[in-house]
């Protein structure tokens, strides 16, 4: 077997199905949720994703396979290690999508996915073509290293991507509350979307929420969420959706007054900005 172990490739006769029920629904209830600009977009950068992903996943194979040769242990595909990989996969998801968020370095790729101001199931399909530079496989390097085989982590990354389709809705609007308190929904996934001061940097989980509520970083969906960045980029052009955060870091980098600064312009908060007051504190 080799690392074409996607299942979400053959998921995707079932995506358009869905889309196209919840347009269908939309226009029906004469809802606002769609744009068509906006959707082309987030289904061109779903394609790029999925053509650029073939030698992304082959190089997370890749990596995933020698680590594996050094593992600790060599776990076998007994059902009981399925239930621990996927636990081990979903907290890896977690601290991963919320490194994405407090790293810039990481948000260059993943601010792709938040940057539309519509929530549906289209926005589920604006991933990043970038992904593959930043090496994100290293937050799940720990599992072949362990002895969970290389394609049981894959599988269950997909797996992942598969359930977090279905909550980028707001069609659905609350779950039963057993629900709603251990999984991700679609209420606990709009206010990840949302760009209010209550919601940013919320909500990080993949399928389960339970991490969110362990290491603090829940947040209850109180109003409807107003969608996007908080300085949105105003452009459907995909070239300019996935590049904009790289061109802005290689702009910030250019005018570092330091090395120091340069870092902090890559690898602090998407925020960070140089500060000489701050500047002056440090020498002294």
């Amino acid at each position: 077997m080799g690392p074409n172990v996607d299942i979400i490739n053959y998921a995707i006769p079932g995506f358009v199905l869905l889309l196209t029920i919840e347009i269908l629904v939309n226009a029906y209830q004469k809802r606002d949720l769609f744009e068509v600009k906006d959707t082309i977009s987030s289904l061109t950068m779903g394609i790029g994703s999925v053509i650029i992903g073939i030698a992304g996943k082959a190089l997370t194979f890749a990596a995933f396979s020698l680590a594996y040769k050094f593992s600790i242990f060599k776990l076998d595909w007994a059902w009981y290690v399925w239930v621990l990989a996927f636990f081990a996969d979903d907290i890896s998801y977690y601290w991963f999508h919320r490194k994405s968020h407090e790293i810039r370095f990481f948000w260059a790729s993943h601010v792709v996915h938040h940057s539309s101001e519509k929530y549906n199931l289209g926005t589920a399909l604006r991933q990043p073509w970038t992904g593959i530079l930043t090496g994100t496989f290293i937050f799940w390097i720990w599992m072949p290293l362990l002895g969970f085989h290389p394609i049981m982590v894959m599988t269950m990354q997909s797996v992942s991507l598969l359930y977090q389709f279905w909550i980028h809705t707001e069609t659905i609007h609350k779950l039963p509350n057993f629900i709603e308190y251990i999984f991700n929904t679609p209420s606990h996934h709009r206010v990840h979307h949302g760009s209010n001061p209550e919601y940013i940097d919320k909500n990080h989980g993949g399928i389960l929420i339970i991490w969110d509520r362990i290491f603090g970083t829940f947040q209850k969906e109180l109003y409807r969420p107003t969608y996007g960045l908080t300085a949105n980029i105003n452009t459907f052009n995909p070239l300019k959706i996935v590049s904009h955060e790289w061109i802005d870091i290689f702009k910030d980098v250019s005018k570092s007054h330091s090395l120091k600064d340069a870092f902090h312009y890559i690898f602090a908060g998407p925020g960070w900005k140089y500060s000489k007051i701050e500047d002056n504190k440090t020498q002294e």
